[in-house]
C-alpha cells in the first residue's frame, strides 16, 4: 500500500509536467492547427534564461519569472518568423520546419552554453516528502507542481472559452478568411496563441528540470514526447483533456516504472497511445468532427 501511494503521488507530480507540455501543444493547435515539434527546445531556451538570471541574482523566483517572460517572447518570435505563413502551410511542412527549428535551437544553446559544464536549477520548495508515520505522502514541491498546472489550465480554459479574445483565437484558426471579414486581426491572434504556448512550455521546463534533471540542450526531448502523448490521449482541442491526459500518462508510467521496470516507460506510453487511438481516435475529450475530403 505504501508503494502504491508513493507511485500515485509521483505519477501526479510528473503527470502535471506532461500536462503543461500538452497544454502548450493544445494552445498552438487550437489557434493555428499546427503541431510545434520545437516546443521542447523553446522551453529549454527559457530554462537557460532562468539559470542565467538565478545565477546572477540567487533568486529562483526571478529566474522563474524570466523564464516565463522569455517563453512568451520566444513563442511570439517563432510565429512571427519561422511559422509566419503557418496558416497556409501543409501539415507535413510544418512538422519538418518544427523539427529543423528544434535542431537549430539545441545547436545554438550548445554553442552558447558549454555542455561539459554541469548546470542545475534549484527547486522552489522542499522536495522532502511529508510523512504520515512511516508512510511518505507528498512534498511541498509536488504540491507546487500540481497546483501550478491546474491554475494555468483554469486560466487558459477561461481565456479560450469565456472571453472575446479566446473566441477570436478560435475563429482565426478555423476560418481565418471569415474572421478577417468580421474584423478579427488574425495575425495578432496567431501570435498570441504561440506566445501563450511558449509560456506553458517554459512553465513545464521550470517544473521538471529543478526536480529531476541537469540543464542540457536536450533535456526536454523525452518530456516533450510524453507531453505529446498526453495531448493526443486527451484530445488536441481540449485544455481539460490535456491535463487529464498528462495525469493519466504520469500515473501509467509511474506504476509501470515502480511495479515492472523503468526501461518500460516509453513502451508503456506507446501502448497507452495506441489503445486510446483505437478506442477513441479523436482523444478522450475532443468531439468527433466531420472531415472535408
Amino acid at each position: 500500500m505504501e508503494r502504491f501511494i508513493l507511485f500515485t503521488v509521483n505519477g501526479f507530480a510528473y503527470g502535471a509536467v506532461y500536462a503543461s507540455v500538452a497544454l502548450a501543444l493544445v494552445i498552438i493547435w487550437r489557434s493555428t492547427r499546427i503541431l510545434n515539434f520545437a516546443l521542447g527546445a523553446q522551453a529549454v531556451a527559457s530554462a537557460y534564461v532562468a539559470w542565467t538570471v538565478t545565477d546572477l541574482t540567487g533568486s529562483f523566483w526571478l529566474g522563474c519569472l524570466a523564464a516565463l517572460v522569455s517563453g512568451v517572447i520566444i513563442g511570439a518570435l517563432v510565429q512571427l518568423t519561422v511559422f509566419r505563413s503557418g496558416e497556409s502551410m501543409p501539415h507535413i511542412n510544418a512538422v519538418i520546419v518544427g523539427i529543423g527549428l528544434l535542431i537549430l535551437i539545441e545547436a545554438v544553446l550548445g554553442m552558447l552554453y558549454s555542455i561539459t559544464q554541469t548546470r542545475t536549477i534549484g527547486t522552489a520548495f522542499s522536495d522532502q516528502k511529508m510523512r504520515l508515520g512511516d508512510l511518505p505522502l507528498v512534498s511541498v514541491q509536488d504540491l507546487f507542481i500540481i497546483g501550478s498546472v491546474l491554475v494555468v489550465m483554469a486560466a487558459l480554459g477561461f481565456l479560450m472559452t469565456r472571453t472575446p479574445v479566446g473566441l477570436q483565437m478560435r475563429a482565426a484558426a478555423f476560418a481565418p478568411d471569415t474572421a478577417r471579414l468580421m474584423g478579427v486581426r488574425v495575425p495578432r491572434m496567431l501570435t498570441l496563441g504561440w506566445a501563450l504556448a511558449g509560456l506553458a512550455g517554459a512553465l513545464a521546463a521550470m517544473l521538471v528540470i529543478p526536480t529531476s534533471a541537469e540543464l542540457i540542450p536536450q533535456v526536454m526531448q523525452g518530456v516533450f514526447v510524453l507531453g505529446f502523448t498526453a495531448a493526443v490521449v486527451g484530445g488536441l482541442d481540449s485544455p481539460v483533456g490535456a491535463v487529464v491526459g498528462g495525469l493519466t500518462v504520469g500515473l501509467v508510467l509511474s506504476y509501470t516504472s515502480g511495479y515492472l521496470h523503468a526501461d518500460l516507460l516509453y513502451p508503456a506510453a506507446l501502448v497507452l497511445l495506441i489503445v486510446v487511438l483505437l478506442v477513441r481516435p479523436q482523444g478522450l475529450f475532443s468531439s468527433a468532427q466531420a472531415r472535408r475530403v
